[in-house]
């Protein structure tokens, strides 16, 4: 081993040598120039060498031998980028070992989205390109990071849309006392959706792995669909899997829910909702089938001044489904909803709700298929009517994303 080596590997590890026992090498005496390195590097169980009381340091080593011991420098948490980028192959070579440096080596990940769409109704029609660049940070062995950027551009207009950049998304997730918590910024998506899809600035806590509670405590964010980051939102909930069947049940408490315009802005304020929510998927070979069902406190009244419903429900056949990382791969669903405007909060469908109208009811059908890695096109049609009027659309949106 050369003496730069010896030096460099032995000042990585951020001690001195004093402390140690006597060194265990007979042909490295005190007085030598590498003792201190030497016996620094033998007390950690770095060096070891060669099974005879010797050092052998006039020997030369094979670069997997060299490789061994950036190895367990590594794992002691010595800072020997440069030595494990030189002998990256060799580590590769050592299989569990080198986690090590690929865990370090990948602390923080980009990873991106484009999806463009294409939707036409009745009302009209919309062409955009959402763009979406993730970064994710490993804190340590129990917390991260995410962040996402997002950038839209419409082409539905000549005015130039799309030159901000927005920080959509940015939040830790962590465990303390073997709970599940995350906090910051995100896309709460409930269960299936179809009561709560939409941005809030809150904190989460859940618990349990076949059967788990979780609890969310926040307010709206700049996009969602509360009337402003002053409104507050509360949902408790249970999820249990049993087998082949996925259950759950929750409790929403929304203070200011409102309607937003495709501009993002507030067209009507709505009112405070509580909901509950009950559903459940079963799924058998290539098939689930879900359904649930949904009722609020309140029987708000909205078009010509007539209520609508407390309560509402929907269900779905799924068949298959294209996955990104398998070109080839495609899927069919079919459902139907009768939604009222009064047990939702913000759903997920690129349907017409008619949420400023009572909700909506109707039927949808689409396919997904996986062009090529990470090349995927959804299609979905959607036949929906107002609740409480004789209004209604038909959408098809139409999806194709490219992720990396």
């Amino acid at each position: 081993m050369k003496k730069s080596l010896v030096l460099a590997m032995a000042m990585a590890l951020g001690v001195t040598a004093s402390a140690y026992a006597a060194n265990p090498f007979s042909d490295v005496p005190a007085g030598h120039w590498a003792y201190d390195s030497v016996n620094k590097l033998a007390a950690a169980g770095i060096v070891d060498g060669y099974g005879n009381g010797t050092f052998g340091g006039d020997r030369l080593m094979t670069r997997y031998e060299m490789a061994q011991i950036v190895a367990k420098a590594m794992a002691k948490g010595a800072n020997v980028d440069r030595l494990a980028a030189e002998f990256a192959d060799e580590l590769d070579s050592l299989g569990v070992r080198v986690a090590a440096l690929e865990k370090k080596s990948d602390n923080v990940k980009i990873t991106g989205e484009a999806r463009y769409h294409y939707k036409s109704s009745d009302y009209g029609y919309a062409s955009e390109l959402r763009s979406r660049l993730w970064v994710n940070g490993q804190v340590n062995d129990d917390w991260t990071y995410t962040a996402m950027l997002q950038n839209v551009q419409d082409f539905s207009n000549n005015s130039g849309d799309g030159d901000d950049v927005k920080l959509n998304r940015a939040y830790v997730d962590g465990r303390v006392g073997g709970m599940d918590v995350r906090a910051g910024r995100w896309d709460e998506v409930t269960f299936t959706g179809n009561v709560l899809d939409s941005y809030i600035d809150a904190a989460k806590v859940s618990y349990g792995d076949k059967v788990k509670l979780f609890g969310i405590a926040g307010k709206g964010a700049s996009e969602g669909y509360l009337e402003s980051s002053h409104d507050r939102l509360y949902v408790v909930g249970a999820e249990a899997k049993i087998g082949a069947l996925d259950t759950y049940v929750g409790y929403f408490n929304a203070s200011n829910t409102a309607l937003r315009g495709d501009d993002g802005k507030v067209t009507r304020v709505v009112g405070d909702k509580e909901i509950w929510n009950i559903g459940a998927a079963y799924s058998f070979g290539d098939f689930t089938l879900s359904g649930e069902y949904m009722v609020g406190d309140k029987d708000y009244k909205y078009a010509n001044d007539k209520k609508a419903s407390k309560d509402g429900w929907a269900a779905d056949l799924a068949w298959k489904g294209a996955e990104a990382s398998k070109p080839g791969s495609y899927g069919l669903h079919v459902g139907y909803f009768e939604q009222s405007a009064n047990a939702f909060i913000a759903p997920t469908t690129d349907a017409n709700t008619f949420a400023d109208q009572g909700g909506y009811k109707g039927w949808a059908v689409g396919g997904s298929y996986a062009f090529a890695k990470n090349i995927v096109g959804v299609v979905n049609y959607y036949d929906t009517e107002s609740k409480t009027t004789n209004e209604d659309d038909k959408v098809i949106f139409s999806e194709l994303y490219f992720t990396f």
